[in-house]
Formats: structure tokens, C-alpha cells, sequence
């Protein structure tokens, strides 16, 4: 939590995800609570902080349990999203035990968050050495998103000595947690809340479906259909789908939801330049805006309706 809020803060992220891991492959098993237990324990944790996502993804996944594997899989699934890879500096000192882990800074931008004691062997470690050149200053850290990597930077922000490990120890010492054998639902809390959220988002998101539909209803866009995607992907909650008659349409219908949403939310928006196929990302509502035949060639309704199966985005 303490290296999230200083992500959000420093480095100008839309949100952060939280990978509950199966199992660390340089941790022991012994004494790690069972996955379910512990996803249960972070959606707890997040869910009073709109923008933190907890995700079973890597469980899902059935990946190898290495971080290269899990973060080419979320760049294939996700290709319009920009990552950030977040670690604490005690990481970047051991990093080079990872598998493969040359790639994880040429796949994404990395940032670096100290640890207590940590510093000094972290920046004079093999990995701060090898990518010397491509660390950027803290000043530019807000662009980091943006950059082409590999792009790091080290953040010599306020300390938090609590540890995963300390805390599993201590643990020890207090009555046994709750197992799966003797709450079985807790196995299926994977499927249940892939992308758990507090009530309070839940809602925000449902105003921002509803000014999205009455903008493109005033607009008079044609065949506006929305799709549900609880359960279905964790990069939103609804897909809205409409058609214009022309490109002009296209495009003004592009401009009335810009001006309409850019004061509520944080936007994006890509295809103006052609204006057969506008994207609008809206956080957690995605909207679609096509010319009639390109949107009857692509079929996006068939993609992502009824027919797509619970917790599975986009197959790998």
C-alpha cells in the first residue's frame, strides 16, 4: 500500500494493479498462506482505494511463475495499456536472480521505491549498472508511462520497514489463519471477484455509462448497444458501441463525448485521424464509435457479448 499511494502520487499512474502471485519462485512455500486466502486479504486491503486493482491474473494465467512470462502476457492481452513495473529497491539488489531479467527492463518502464538500508548496494548493484544510461532523473518520472524503454528511475521517497516476510513471522505466533478446507468458498474467489472494487467506484462508473449513453443519444448515434464486462476482462466495467452515419457524424459524436467527459475523467482517445473507428478509453467505460460497415467487419457484439467466457479477456 505505502509503495502504491507513492506510485499514484509520483509518477502520474491512472492506476496500480496488484498481481497476487501464486507462488514467489525464490520464496519458500512454508509458511505462505493458500493463494485464495491471500487474494481475499488484498481485495480487503484495496477496496477503500478507488484506484487500486487487485488481480488473480497470474493465477489464471497457469504462466510459469516468472515475472517475464506474467508481463508479456499483460502486454499481449492489454496492447493499448502503458505499463510501469514497480519494485521496491531491496528487489533491484536481487533482481538478477531473476529469470530472463534483461527483458523485464527492455519490455517495460520500471520504478525503483527505496527500502530501508537498501540504497547504496541497489544503485551499485549489477542491474543499476548495466542500465546506468537509461535512468531517468525523479523530475521526469511523471512521463515515465510514456517512455520507450528501458526507462527506470529511483525514488528516494519516505521509508516503511514492515516487511512480508516480518509479518508471515509474526503470524506464526497467533492462531492458525483460516484455510480453504475450512471455508471452501474462498476457492472460488478467483472467478467471483477477478477485479474486486469498492461500492462507491462501482457507482461512479455506472454515472459515467449513463452520461456516455444520453451524450451519443443526443447526438443521434444509431445501434448503441453496451456490454457488461464484470467478470470478463480488469481493464473495464462496460463497452459502449455505437455507429455513425458518416465519418462526420463519427467524429462529432467523438468531440461531444470529449467535451462532455474530459471535465469528469481522465481520457484518451485514438482514430480521429480517419474517423472510421474511434476509440474513447473513459476508465472504466470503453467506447466504440464506428462508420456502419466497419463496425458490421469487425463484429466487436460477437466478441464481447454473452457468448465470452467469465474471467478470460482476450485468449493468449
Amino acid at each position: 500500500m505505502h509503495v502504491s499511494l507513492l506510485a499514484l502520487k509520483h509518477l502520474d499512474l491512472d492506476e496500480v494493479w496488484w498481481l497476487v502471485s501464486p507462488q514467489n519462485p525464490l520464496k519458500p512455500v512454508k509458511g505462505m498462506a493458500p493463494f485464495a486466502v491471500r487474494l481475499e486479504q488484498a481485495c480487503g486491503i484495496a477496496a477503500a482505494h478507488p484506484r487500486l486493482r487487485v488481480s488473480d491474473l497470474e493465477e489464471r494465467l497457469r504462466s510459469s511463475g516468472y515475472t517475464v512470462d506474467t508481463l508479456k502476457a499483460l502486454r499481449r492481452r492489454f496492447p493499448r495499456l502503458r505499463f510501469v513495473w514497480l519494485m521496491g529497491s531491496d528487489n533491484l539488489v536481487q533482481i538478477p536472480r531473476w529469470e530472463r531479467w534483461p527483458e523485464i527492463f527492455r519490455m517495460v518502464a520500471v520504478a525503483v521505491f527505496d527500502r530501508p538500508s537498501c540504497a547504496p548496494r541497489a544503485l551499485a548493484g549489477t542491474a543499476a549498472k548495466r542500465f546506468a544510461r537509461q535512468r531517468i532523473p525523479v523530475a521526469a518520472g511523471r512521463r515515465l508511462a510514456g517512455m520507450k524503454p528501458p526507462a527506470w528511475v529511483f525514488y528516494h521517497t519516505p521509508l516503511d520497514s514492515r516487511s512480508a516476510t516480518r509479518i508471515r513471522s509474526e503470524q506464526q505466533n497467533t492462531p492458525a489463519q483460516t484455510s480453504t478446507e475450512e471455508r471452501p468458498e474462498l476457492l472460488t474467489i478467483a472467478t467471483l471477484r477477478p477485479r474486486p472494487r469498492a461500492t462507491r467506484l462501482d457507482s461512479a462508473a455506472a454515472e459515467i455509462l449513463e452520461l456516455v449513453r444520453g451524450t451519443l443519444e443526443d447526438g443521434r448515434a444509431e445501434d448503441v448497444v453496451t456490454i457488461d464486462l464484470a467478470g470478463k476482462t480488469t481493464f473495464a466495467d462496460y463497452m459502449v458501441i455505437a455507429s455513425g452515419r458518416s465519418t462526420r457524424q463519427v467524429l462529432a459524436l467523438t468531440e461531444r463525448l470529449e467535451d462532455v467527459l474530459s471535465g469528469r475523467i481522465r481520457i484518451s482517445t485514438e482514430g480521429k485521424a480517419q474517423g472510421d473507428w474511434v476509440l474513447i478509453d473513459a476508465g472504466d467505460v470503453i467506447v466504440h464509435l464506428f462508420r456502419p460497415e466497419i463496425r458490421a467487419y469487425y463484429n466487436l457484439e460477437k466478441m464481447w457479448g454473452g457468448a465470452l467466457p467469465e474471467s478470460d479477456a482476450v485468449p493468449l
